[in-house]
């Protein structure tokens, strides 16, 4: 467990252990109030939050240790052209961990390539939010005790949700999980997650109403239209408010269903939901921090390890993606992982095309 990119990058066993670490934490914190005194966190935020920035800082400083670092990039170095690697590897000379949340998909990974100490992506534009995974199965592992057998709808923006891209990787590797993808036609999933599912065999369905699939629910996941997301704010006026879960909407659900969302919300739960006892968000974010808790308190544990400068890469590849990292790090290097449906960028999972290049033959 070296840095955390994609929280599927863990072994079950690494993630059991991260679990069982997590419940006696929450079970017993003041067991834990000097656990990193001494180390420091590098909390790199590119993109407004609340929660996760919270999250970590209060995190931290229940371990005994110390937050470092800014909330807005127009207070750090990269409005003077600073490009990204030298910022890592100017804060892991400071840090002991660095945590870091970018508008950039991909943005995480290429961090890990230069820092000396372990990297926590907390959220990488559109693309995953593994940390949001952690608070996610800490909540349904403790109030529902397993993720199999489970049916569970997700419900909202699935296009751009980097926590729901997240948890569905992580899924993949509980029994017989059935997803319910209620989005419209514009948020749909992206296609390389719909071929992961296949590839994996999970079942899913994807459906446009709410309401027709609320009974058969275990697990009601809501995400909020993304604003910030859309490069045309008319598409986003056309597709908000579309789904809002009320009190009445909940007649027919189970008693036991587990309502969740990553927050913050804006208008898809309606306020007199929060009395309801399915509703689960609020617990859900303190799980959350004590999650990250115990994340950081295992990362803290990890030597420092010097990266080689020189890391190697594919000169003649190019990222189809306008939002990967590569874009605007044009001196990262190229390289890709291959997968059932073809060779994929290794920072954002979106194809790559193979750029033309003239070739020289010479002759003896």
């Amino acid at each position: 467990m070296r840095h955390i990119i994609d929280l599927s990058d863990l072994k079950m066993e690494e993630f059991n252990e991260l679990y069982k670490l997590t419940s006696n934490i929450i079970d017993r914190p003041e067991g834990y109030t000097d656990a990193c005194r001494g180390k420091v966190l590098g909390s790199l935020f590119y993109e407004p939050s609340t929660r996760t920035n919270l999250s970590f800082s209060t995190a931290m400083k229940r371990l005994g240790g110390s937050v470092i670092g800014f909330s807005n990039p127009s207070a750090s170095s990269t409005t003077k052209g600073e490009t990204l690697d030298d910022t890592i590897t100017m804060v892991s000379n400071y840090a002991d961990m660095i945590v870091m949340r970018h508008p950039s998909e991909g943005a995480a990974k290429a961090a890990s390539f230069f820092s000396e100490v372990p990297v926590i992506n907390a959220g990488d534009g559109g693309h995953l939010h593994p940390t949001q995974t952690l608070t996610d199965m800490t909540t349904i592992l403790r109030l529902r005790g397993s993720a199999d057998n489970m049916k569970i709808g997700i419900c909202g923006d699935l296009k751009y949700g980097r926590t729901v891209h997240s948890l569905i990787h992580f899924l993949a590797n509980y029994k017989n999980v059935q997803f319910y993808l209620i989005a419209p036609r514009q948020l749909a999933i992206p296609e390389y997650l719909r071929q992961f599912m296949r590839s994996h065999k999970m079942k899913f369905y994807e459906v446009s109403g709410l309401e027709p699939v609320l009974p058969m629910l275990d697990v009601l996941y809501m995400t909020r239209i993304q604003k910030e997301r859309f490069a045309d704010i008319a598409v986003y006026e056309s597709l908000k408010g579309i789904y809002c879960l009320t009190k009445a909407k909940l007649r027919d659900a189970k008693k036991d269903l587990l309502i969740m969302h990553p927050l913050p919300r804006v208008d898809e739960i309606s306020k007199d939901v929060d009395d309801d006892p399915r509703a689960v968000y609020f617990d859900q974010a303190r799980f959350g921090m004590y999650a990250r808790m115990a994340l950081l308190l295992t990362l803290s544990k990890q030597p420092r390890f010097r990266m080689p400068k020189n890391i190697p890469g594919r000169p003649n590849l190019r990222c189809t993606n306008p939002k990967c990292i590569t874009r605007t790090e044009t001196y990262l290097p190229m390289e890709t992982h291959r997968t059932p449906e073809g060779e994929r960028c290794i920072y954002c999972e979106q194809p790559v095309e193979y750029r033309k290049r003239k070739v020289v033959v010479e002759w003896e």
